[in-house]
């Protein structure tokens, strides 16, 4: 959905008035509430405003920086920050979120958060499809790169390692369906045996950790469902705790699906719609790399593409034109096609270290966002049930 909403060349997260928690303020007058107002206020304004200026950090990056492995972290690093800050306000205000309407939303957010544990699994295994990619590039690299000279033998383990990634590739873009179900039981959750070498959907079968029929659009539509911002007399009657609720269920809901966007899994989709208005200080850039990522979608070359990851078209890119220049190859190779050559295995030595460098620390951020997940729910839960007991 176009983010209409959005004016981040003129605006600043800093300039949007907090007008839904203002007009609460306005409609409070038991003496209660006044006398809890100030503190409570401050706090759930000030998180409003750091969820806004995260999101302004992330949508100010450059496009060849956006759907990037260093952007994803960052997204992720922003994700667990809002957990932490929410869940310093759920604990603060655990008396409350026992009681009607609050109740509900709080249970709204917990059920949506165990939705988002099986994202995080696919999304895991999507990485693990990543690293076979890698290890073809890492093969081209073993045959081609730091050579005295190239022979017809180091072409042809190229070449092999070539087709052998175009068939990984293909193989995850038109086929999530060949997955043994009996298989299918890691997750952040178990410690797993250590990996042996395996053909490419043998090596699936194996590590897939959500059932056959799971799918990834669907789970972001559960995660949607019935996601309506808060009525403003219900912000008056929960003191404006549910516009806290309502902001991390965006924030949860959002990176979601930027990381189905980006990471390879399970019939994708990007269809979800984002239907937030301005009052809410962060839904500017939210929306705008909303829009962004669909954008991105909608070109030519990545319309068919198994993830938006910018490292994921980079290896489309240099698999093309490394096929291009071994083709040419006749021997005895001419100075002129091996500094070519060259040229080439140089690209894909600075993408593999790119990868390289970068796959490890993203999946222990997304291992570190499952576990956030379940603890923060647990927490929350336990501090709820305790609140409850003590009235």
């Amino acid at each position: 959905m176009p983010a209409t909403d959005y004016q981040g060349a003129s605006s600043s997260p800093s300039s949007f008035g907090f007008s839904i928690l203002s007009r609460r303020r306005d409609q409070v007058h038991s003496m209660e509430s006044t006398h809890e107002s100030p503190s409570q206020e401050a706090e759930l304004e000030s998180f409003q405003r750091q969820v806004a200026d995260r999101f302004q950090d992330l949508a100010a990056a450059h496009s060849d920086e956006l759907l990037s492995i260093p952007w994803i972290r960052k997204l992720l690093d922003t994700f667990l920050c809002c957990q932490e800050e929410f869940r310093a306000i759920v604990f603060n205000h655990r008396s409350h979120l026992n009681k009607p309407p609050m109740d509900r939303y709080i249970s709204d957010f917990f059920e949506r958060s165990v939705k988002a544990l099986d994202v995080c699994n696919a999304i895991r295994d999507g990485i693990e499809q990543i690293r076979l990619w890698q290890k073809q590039l890492e093969i081209i690299l073993c045959a081609l790169d730091n050579q005295r000279s190239i022979g017809e033998g180091q072409i042809r383990r190229a070449k092999k390692a070539l087709v052998d990634l175009a068939i990984a590739m293909l193989d995850d873009k038109d086929s999530n369906a060949n997955v043994s179900s009996s298989h299918r039981n890691r997750s952040f959750g178990r410690h797993t045996a250590q990996r042996e070498q395996r053909s490419f959907s043998h090596f699936r079968s194996l590590s897939w950790s959500v059932s056959r029929s799971w799918s990834a659009a669907r789970q972001l539509q559960a995660i949607s469902s019935n996601l309506v911002a808060p009525k403003t007399n219900e912000i008056s009657s929960t003191n404006g705790l549910n516009v806290a609720v309502f902001t991390m269920n965006y924030v949860l809901l959002f990176v979601m699906w930027a990381l189905v966007a980006a990471i390879p899994c399970q019939d994708r989709g990007l269809q979800t719609h984002f239907y937030v208005t301005r009052h809410f200080v962060w839904a500017g850039p939210l929306l705008n790399l909303h829009e962004r990522i669909v954008e991105e979608s909608k070109k030519r070359d990545r319309r068919n593409a198994s993830g938006l990851l910018k490292e994921i078209h980079e290896i489309e890119k240099c698999a093309r034109h490394m096929n291009e220049i071994t083709d040419s190859v006749q021997f005895p190779i001419t100075e002129e096609r091996e500094r070519d050559l060259k040229q080439r295995v140089e690209e894909v030595r600075v993408l593999y270290q790119a990868i390289n460098n970068g796959l490890d620390p993203l999946e222990r951020l997304v291992r570190e966002v499952f576990h956030r997940i379940v603890r923060s729910r647990t927490e929350g839960i336990d501090s709820i049930g305790r609140a409850s007991n003590h009235d």
